[in-house]
């Protein structure tokens, strides 16, 4: 239905804007590469979508003078919808749309809803260049719209010749289609399946994914408990170990299962579980990883035998009798997505037969150069087929990976040995039936810079199939594992009457990433049972004692509400805490002996379990209340009423704790006398003050318990000094210094106490701290570090270890050093520096630690660049103890005024390169670098020139000017060359061009089909009218090939990544016509040979700025 435009809304609030505009790309307001949250969770789709089209024709659209403009309202799966537009854009040059909740405002609180959507501005001249985008969202009271801040540029908008305005028309299309979503709160995944899901770390999917598919391959499983392990290994550290205990829980257990100890057995970190990798590299590295690990034990080589198939690369000459084959093992095999509509058609691509002749003819030793034929066969299929589809691609067009999403289709049931066996080779078992029967497809969904992924599974090759997302697992029948799986676009019927009834469709982002097949010959061996019998003895038992504190936790957590947790502290606690696990107030209430009581128990009861426990009698009891100061201490406060002892327990609880948590935190106070024994405690007025006593001794650097004293209010400290002495073991006349412990956070205060005023003058109350030490002596200041109790506890509340460690060592620690939050970086650096026996502090670099990487921050801490070691160790919110030092060769100072480059200089005539670093001021240019270099290195003649180039991936990318400043040169991820000039590129004619050669071959891993480029690319100065043969004169003498090897190179012009071959007869020059083009990207001269030189040492960097970090298992 076409909706006419209403009349221009009135100027509305900023407020009312689109939330997050600041974007100028992609869906808003978040993005939506990261489709994880969309396909889990309470967003699952469980229905087919409603679906519509909605039209809006907006007609003097020129003449808006509103900000934004509102839609009609249409109706589509049941809800409102509008679209939102900003004419002018959205304080972008675009044009900004939206879709729109209608009735947002009015909706119950915690609202969502689900929809796939496309927005389009329809171009009224020709309805191919109709601007269409499409996305998906979860709307909910947060963000009720969703859309392009940057739908199409204003000037394509307003411009009548391009179609989008005829006759100051807009037409403005939304195509929704809306899914009903399932609360799944209380959904109980081995209730309803029988089986349990994995829990997701961060980024962890993929793992889980893949996980549950060798989980469900029965044999594996049997396999995985049957690899050798001891009661004395950690799980943790032993990848068999926690392999063995997830699998045993995902069999046993009633909930979804944590794979932290799994992860940190592969030796990962916080950031590998929030870094998304690939199943197939994860698949490979653990099954390499698990095959390592098996040998030498019962089942070394049970990997190979349920993954390993072998096939057999041919060349067989058509014209002479030469026949080159090379067997070669898999254990999976990626199969082409692009152009082609099922796995049959890329089995037929995989095997195609590849003709070798004209220019690509194929050396045959003793015959030369000879038409022939290359392909691929397979001598064997696994028992396990493990097929990656290749969803992932480059394009070179865009120079960028992109993900694939046609459709492409896979049976239930696969037959490899179809048409007569033609994938398999002449020396093939051809009794073997390679029929297979599909067992597992893992789904990938989003798109190639996030998503997310989740598996369906029929564990017992049933009809029964099920969904593993993470945590959930569902019952899902066979179209939705296959059919819903293949990609490929969604075509979305109309449903709603008074709509434009056409069909619209959508692209489905989610589509099947990996396919495993089981040979239907080998289906028994591999679903096999797998019971207790096969899992260890100490396995079985270390688990179920984890199932049973498991259970017992949970117990209490539900019985938790019927309990109070007493905590009672005791002096005893006192003096065994203080000056070793704490040093300010009095206890860790952590450390401290815990009873759980039932609540309505009477707390005269629970003085008996008391009297039990600690063999105090209970009239000799006497128990006080913990409060929370306002300065944060936390100080027993008063006793308790004997008609507070005679209520129960929760009631007890709930009167001192104005928290309301299930802890009642009390200090059991007993009197001893002389000879140890308790007494009945004494009596208290208003009068009596319980004050807690500390003593610091300066020469050992300690504080200590040492007790507690009821003192009255009106006196004095000097009528307890000799009791303090006494308890000190002093002489009774010794004279000393008493301080207050006022508090602690976030700054120490200590305060002297007037020993001549009353306890009540210096505003002393119950529970609190008095620290004493004898009177300081002149010299102690040179005698001990801190010579008092505030300058120590100033000292140990701002103490803090630290872990250095080596810069080129970032995982292992070198030492520690206890140093002060105080302390200024001048400190920090001498105090490294006389650890390790360095004279110079200057020359210490300083790099603070990532929390999140675990790995030093890029840039290293600049001298004197901060205060205190504290700010070293701050990384957004967290506080970190490490630290990376170096040392290096001048002071820090005078590196910072210095630039220092990695140059490799290669030798004109000899096979020769030499790494320089070059250090100079940062206002240096490239000649200063040049001019520097000329004096470290060997060059054929003394007047030689020089220049430096930028390389990266084996290409030239560009030549430095001699002027171009240095500072802003980088040399972490391109390597900076230098090289002499040939005398032929200084006198360059007319005519001539200075061309980029580069070496290449082509990707075996993708069929051929793109190229890789290796070595080292250089500069060839080309002449008018000169031909091929002529040009590979000079390159071979240039690069020193013998003739023999020289034969098998072939040569190609090569434009954005494709080749054209060139023949001995063609005119090079004629190829190279634009003298301006100097881009690795646009056109050169491509060398194609296999790569078999050695790799150098200092090209490693260049593989350092990947977009993905690769997968790592380090144990």
């Amino acid at each position: 239905m076409t909706m006419m435009t209403p009349p221009p809304l009135e100027q509305e609030d900023d407020e009312m804007l689109v939330p997050h505009p600041e974007s100028t790309e992609g869906p808003h307001p978040m993005e939506v590469a990261n489709v994880e949250a969309s396909a889990t969770g309470e967003n699952q789709p469980v229905e087919d979508p409603s679906s519509s089209r909605f039209t809006w024709t907006i007609e003097s659209f020129s003449r808006l003078n509103t900000k934004k403009l509102y839609s009609d309202i249409f109706i589509v799966g049941g809800y409102k919808w509008r679209i939102l537009i900003f004419p002018k854009g959205n304080n972008v040059d675009h044009l900004s749309m939206y879709l729109d909740v209608a009735d947002s405002s009015t909706l119950p609180y915690g609202w969502s809803r689900y929809a796939q959507f496309s927005l389009a501005v329809v171009n009224q001249i020709h309805s191919k260049y109709t601007i269409r985008k499409d996305t998906q969202h979860q709307f909910n009271a947060r963000e009720s719209d969703w859309g392009f801040t940057s739908f199409m540029p204003l000037s394509e908008l307003y411009d009548p010749s391009r179609g989008y305005l005829v006759n100051d028309t807009c037409v403005v299309e939304a195509e929704v289609a809306v899914r009903k979503v399932v609360d799944y709160w209380n959904y109980d995944s081995k209730k309803e399946t029988g089986h349990v899901g994995l829990k997701n770390q961060g980024a962890t999917c993929y793992m889980n994914s893949l996980l549950q598919t060798l989980y469900h391959i029965p044999y594996f499983r049997k396999v995985v408990y049957h690899m050798p392990t001891t009661e004395n290994d950690i799980p943790s550290a032993s990848i068999p170990l926690a392999l063995q205990s997830l699998f045993y829980k995902l069999q046993y257990s009633d909930c979804s299962v944590a794979t932290k100890e799994l992860t940190k057995s592969f030796g990962w970190d916080m950031y590998d579980s929030f870094m998304q990798h690939d199943v197939q590299e994860l698949n490979r590295v653990l099954c390499e990883k698990l095959e390592d690990k098996m040998k030498g034990t019962v089942v070394e080589g049970a990997i190979q035998q349920l993954f390993e198939g072998h096939h057999m690369n041919y060349i067989e000459c058509i014209n002479v009798d030469y026949k080159s084959n090379r067997k070669e093992s898999f254990y999976d095999l990626q199969l082409d997505v692009k152009g082609c509509k099922d796995v049959y058609a890329s089995f037929d691509k995989y095997v195609e037969v590849e003709r070798l002749e004209g220019d690509n003819k194929y050396h045959a030793e003793q015959y030369g150069l000879q038409d022939a034929k290359k392909g691929v066969l397979f001598i064997d299929f696994p028992p396990v087929l493990q097929l990656h589809l290749k969803r992932f691609e480059y394009d070179f067009m865009r120079d960028t990976m992109v993900k694939i999403n046609d459709r492409y289709e896979f049976p239930l049931q696969l037959n490899l040995d179809r048409d007569d066996g033609k994938y398999l080779s002449p020396d093939a078992n051809r009794s073997i039936r390679n029929l297979y029967t599909l067992h597992g497809v893992l789904v990938h969904s989003g798109g190639v810079h996030g998503g997310h992924y989740y598996a369906f599974i029929r564990p017992t090759l049933s009809d029964q199939w099920y969904k593993f997302d993470d945590e959930r697992v569902t019952k899902e029948d066979v179209k939705r594992a296959l059919e819903e799986q293949y990609g490929g676009e969604e075509e979305l019927p109309q449903t709603n009457p008074g709509f434009n009834n056409t069909p619209f469709k959508l692209t489905k982002y989610s589509n099947a990433y990996m396919l495993v097949y089981i040979r239907e010959s080998d289906k028994d061996k591999i679903i096999c049972t797998v019971d207790e019998k096969d899992i260890a003895e100490h396995l079985r038992i270390r688990l179920k004692k984890e199932q049973e504190e498991k259970e017992h936790k949970k117990k209490e957590k539900a019985e938790a509400h019927l309990y109070t947790i007493i905590k009672v502290a005791r002096d005893a606690d006192l003096r065994q805490q203080i000056g070793k696990d704490i040093y300010f107030d009095l206890v860790d209430h952590d450390k401290v002996r815990c009873f759980r009581v039932q609540k309505q128990i009477p707390f005269n009861l629970f003085k008996e379990e008391v009297a039990k426990e600690f063999g105090i009698p209970v009239q000799y009891q006497r128990f006080w209340l913990w409060a929370k100061r306002q300065n944060h201490t936390y100080r027993p406060n008063r006793p308790l009423h004997p008609q507070e002892e005679a209520q129960s327990v929760g009631q007890l609880r709930e009167v001192s704790n104005k928290a309301h948590n299930a802890e009642l935190k009390l200090l059991l106070e007993v009197e001893l006398g002389p000879d140890l024994r308790a007494l009945p405690p004494p009596e208290k007025t208003k009068e009596d003050i319980l004050l807690f006593f500390k003593f610091y001794d300066p020469e050992k650097e300690e504080i200590r318990y040492v007790g507690r004293l009821f003192v009255k209010a009106l006196g004095k400290p000097l009528e307890i000094l000799s009791k303090l002495n006494q308890i000190a073991g002093f002489p009774l006349n010794e004279e000393i210094e008493l301080y207050e412990e006022i508090k602690f956070e976030p700054s120490v205060m200590c305060e002297h106490i007037d020993k001549k005023l009353s306890f009540r003058s210096s505003q002393l109350e119950d529970g609190d701290i008095i620290c004493y030490q004898k009177a300081p002596t002149p010299n102690i200041e040179e005698r001990c570090r801190y010579p008092d109790v505030p300058t120590f506890l100033e000292y140990v509340h701002n103490r803090q270890v630290v872990h250095f460690r080596a810069f080129e060592r970032p995982k292992d620690d070198d030492f520690c050093l206890e140093l002060s939050k105080l302390f200024t970086y001048d400190d920090v650096v001498e105090r490294v520096a006389q650890h390790i026996g360095l004279d110079d502090p200057s020359k210490i670099r300083l790099t603070s630690h990532n929390c999140y990487s675990q790995q030093p921050k890029p840039q290293p801490v600049k001298y004197r660049g901060v205060e205190h070691l504290s700010d070293m160790l701050v990384h957004y919110n967290q506080t970190s103890d490490i630290l990376y030092y170096e040392v290096l060769d001048i002071p820090l100072p005078e590196l910072q005024g210095l630039k220092t480059l990695k140059v490799a200089f290669h030798h004109a005539t000899k096979d020769e390169i030499a790494v320089h670093n070059i250090r100079l001021p940062k206002n240096s240019t490239v000649a200063d670098v040049i001019n520097d270099l000329k004096t470290k290195v060997e060059l054929s003649q003394p007047n030689a020139e020089l220049r430096l180039v930028e390389v990266f991936y084996h290409k030239i990318y560009k030549i430095f000017p001699p002027m171009e400043k240095i500072e802003n040169i980088n040399d972490q991820y391109w390597t900076l060359r230098a090289e002499e000039i040939p005398e032929e590129e200084k006198t360059l004619g007319p005519h001539d061009r200075l061309i980029h050669v580069y070496h290449f071959m082509k990707d075996p891993s993708q069929n051929q089909s793109q190229i890789q480029n290796f070595g080292e690319p250089f500069f060839l100065v080309i002449h008018e009218g000169e031909t091929l043969a002529e040009v590979k004169e000079r390159i071979q003498k240039k690069l020193q090939i013998p003739d023999d090897e020289f034969s098998k190179w072939k040569f190609a012009f090569l434009s954005l990544g494709r080749p054209e071959y060139l023949q001995d007869s063609d005119n090079v020059a004629s190829r190279f016509q634009r003298r301006d083009v100097y881009g690795a990207w646009e056109q050169y001269l491509g060398l194609e040979h296999s790569d078999t030189a050695p790799k150098r040492a200092y090209t490693a960097n260049q593989n350092r700025h990947t977009y993905e970090k690769p997968v790592k298992i380090y144990n």
